[in-house]
């Protein structure tokens, strides 16, 4: 598979989401890109802006299996991971799969389940695999998970642990629609008649893991790799910052850059890709100062003033832009 026939049906990928989902063109694409990157995404923005519609008409355009998590304070890990149950017809406990056993994974709010059963996703999220009563179950690829969660609720909620925030390759605000998206939802919805929406599937089954394979391609500059590496390392010792990005941040940086330059049609990363993901990929994983929290400092400003200072390596700056 070429790098044209990457840009073009993830052109298609887009295309059928945007058939039921309006006005996130940019936040789509980065999601679209985590995924053929093999990573996991978090969707972090008020109720009603369509963040489960989106997740859940990306995996039917993906072909992928789905299963919608809903979370609640009252949530145990095995309702995540699966458990063991008896069967009387033989006599024994069996282990019977929990929904995280699937192809794409919604968390819904997951910021309402606690601190215990968040952390049941991180083997999942981490090493494709659940360990229940012993015995560890691998994960089939693909596996991804898509998490969507409310910042502005605090009753009943729950912070995320540095660690699981670690473990999404990005986190995404979607944001109101401006009048005239607005206007298309409302119209959509008269045309179809019925609550419900459906997606087509673009790809075929094991298609993704196809495109999967082809990202692992992309030619990564080492320049352009040091300047990531630049980046996440910066974080560090920024003002306002306690702790920075991890490797695992800078790590990121190259896996996502490389998807977006696949989706583009390019094969080899440019300098650009990587600014333009650097909020979503860092952001979520600074833990800033108490003073900074209390003042309001936001995270992603930190990274777009690092962005601006940070310099390109001049080699890939003249060559590629």
């Amino acid at each position: 598979m070429n790098f044209e026939d990457i840009a073009d049906l993830g052109h298609r990928v887009r295309q059928a989401v945007a058939t039921v989902v309006v006005g996130m063109d940019g936040p789509l694409e980065i999601a679209l890109g985590t995924i053929l990157a093999g990573g996991h995404v978090l969707f972090e923005d008020v109720p009603g802006l369509g963040k489960t519609l989106a997740a859940r008409s990306l995996a039917s355009a993906l072909g992928l299996s789905f299963r919608r998590l809903q979370c609640t304070p009252d949530m145990l890990p095995g309702d995540v991971t699966g458990s063991y149950v008896y069967a009387p017809d033989t006599g024994e406990f069996v282990f019977r799969p929990g929904p995280i056993f699937t192809g794409l994974l919604l968390a819904d709010e997951i910021n309402r389940t606690t601190p215990k059963t968040q952390s049941a996703m991180l083997e999942a999220m981490a090493e494709r695999q659940v360990t229940v009563e012993g015995n560890s179950f691998a994960l089939e690829p693909p596996f991804h998970v898509i998490a969507t969660a409310n910042p502005i609720e605090y009753e009943g909620t729950y912070s995320l642990p540095e660690a699981q925030l670690d473990r999404f390759m990005v986190r995404l605000s979607v944001g109101y629609l401006d009048q005239r998206g607005e206007t298309e939802i409302l119209l959509g919805r008269l045309r179809r008649q019925q609550e419900q929406t459906h997606v087509d599937a673009v790809l075929a089954p094991g298609q993704l893991q196809e495109l999967q394979r082809a990202v692992e391609q992309i030619h990564v500059d080492p320049d352009v790799a040091a300047y990531c590496v630049a980046l996440a390392a910066a974080t560090r010792s920024a003002q306002h910052v306690a702790v920075g990005a991890s490797p695992r941040g800078s790590l990121s940086l190259v896996l996502l850059g490389r998807a977006l330059a696949a989706l583009d049609g390019r094969d080899y990363v440019r300098p650009d890709d990587i600014k333009r993901i650097a909020v979503p990929v860092l952001a979520h994983r600074l833990t800033l100062t108490p003073q900074a929290w209390a003042q309001g400092v936001d995270p992603a400003g930190v990274v777009r003033n690092l962005v601006t200072s940070v310099a390109v390596p001049p080699s890939v700056a003249a060559e590629r832009g």
